[in-house]
C-alpha cells in the first residue's frame, strides 16, 4: 500500500479495526474512482466518530461499489467539548451554513429550536447531517455532532438538565459581554448556546429565558448580528474560553 499521507478523508458508517473490509455506497465509490480517479492500492483516511481515524487501502476500485480495507489507526478518538448549539432555523442555505460551522468549530450537539418568530420549522435532517459529515471530512475532525429533531422552545426549557449552563445570546444587549460572562465559568463547563430567530425572541420567551435557573444571558456586542453570524461568533468565543482552543 502507498504509505504517503492520505489526501482524502471519508466518514464511514461502519466499525473500524485492523483488517476491516468496508463496502462504500455508490456516491462514495463514484467520488473516489470517477472523480478523484484513484486506483487500487490508494490510501484513504477514514473515520466513523467512534474508533478514531484509520488509514485504509482502496482494495476494489469499482466505480459503483468500491471497497476499502482498514490497515492502521492513525489517530485515536478525540472527545468533543461538551458544548451544544441551539438555534432557530432560518433560510435553507443559511441553516446549512450554521450546521457546517458548528461541526468545524467542535460543537458536540446541534438542536434546532422552534420559537414564535422562527422562519421555518420544516428541516431535512438527512441533508443537514450530510453537510456536517462533509464539514468533518474537510476540517480534519474525527467526530460529527449529534443532530436532534426540532423542538419547541417551551419543551426544551421544561426538560432542561440543570447542570448544563444555557448561554442565552440576548439581542437586547443588556447582559454582560459574552467573554466577560464566560470568564467566571471553569473550562469544560457543560454548556449550550441559544441563538434566536432573525425576528428575535418574543417578550414572553425572553422573560421565560431570563427566569430559567440554568440561563446565563450574554451580549454579542454593540451590533445586532444575523443569526448565522451570531452562531459562529458565539461558538468561537465559547470554545476559546470553555472548550478546546487551548493553543
Amino acid at each position: 500500500m502507498n504509505e504517503t499521507e492520505p489526501k482524502i478523508r471519508l466518514f464511514i458508517d461502519a466499525p473500524l479495526q485492523e483488517g476491516a473490509e468496508i463496502g462504500l455506497d455508490r456516491g462514495q465509490s463514484n467520488y473516489l474512482v470517477n472523480v478523484m480517479r484513484l486506483e487500487a492500492g490508494a490510501a484513504i483516511a477514514v473515520f466513523n466518530g467512534r474508533d478514531g481515524e484509520w488509514r485504509a487501502e482502496l482494495t476494489n476500485a469499482h466505480r459503483k461499489a468500491a471497497t476499502l480495507t482498514a490497515r492502521a489507526q492513525m489517530r485515536g478518538q478525540e472527545p468533543l467539548p461538551d458544548l451544544h448549539l441551539l438555534f432557530a432555523p432560518i433560510k435553507k442555505a443559511r441553516t446549512d451554513f450554521i450546521v457546517e460551522k458548528a461541526c468545524e468549530l467542535g460543537c458536540a450537539r446541534v438542536q434546532p429550536v422552534i420559537t414564535r418568530y422562527t422562519q421555518s420549522d420544516r428541516l431535512n435532517l438527512e441533508r443537514l447531517r450530510a453537510h456536517m459529515i462533509e464539514a468533518a471530512e474537510q476540517c480534519g475532525g474525527v467526530s460529527v455532532p449529534e443532530l436532534d429533531a426540532a423542538q419547541p422552545l417551551g419543551t426544551i426549557l421544561a426538560d432542561w438538565p440543570l447542570p448544563r449552563t444555557l448561554i442565552f445570546c440576548d439581542e437586547a444587549r443588556t447582559a454582560l459581554p459574552m467573554a466577560d460572562a464566560l470568564a467566571a465559568l471553569p473550562r469544560g463547563t457543560p454548556a449550550a448556546i441559544l441563538i434566536g430567530p432573525e425576528g428575535g425572541f418574543s417578550p414572553d420567551e425572553a422573560e421565560r429565558l431570563h427566569g430559567h435557573p440554568a440561563t446565563l444571558p450574554v451580549s454579542l456586542g454593540p451590533r445586532i448580528l444575523r443569526a448565522d453570524t451570531a452562531a459562529v461568533a458565539a461558538l468561537a468565543l465559547a470554545q476559546s474560553i470553555l472548550g478546546d482552543w487551548t493553543a
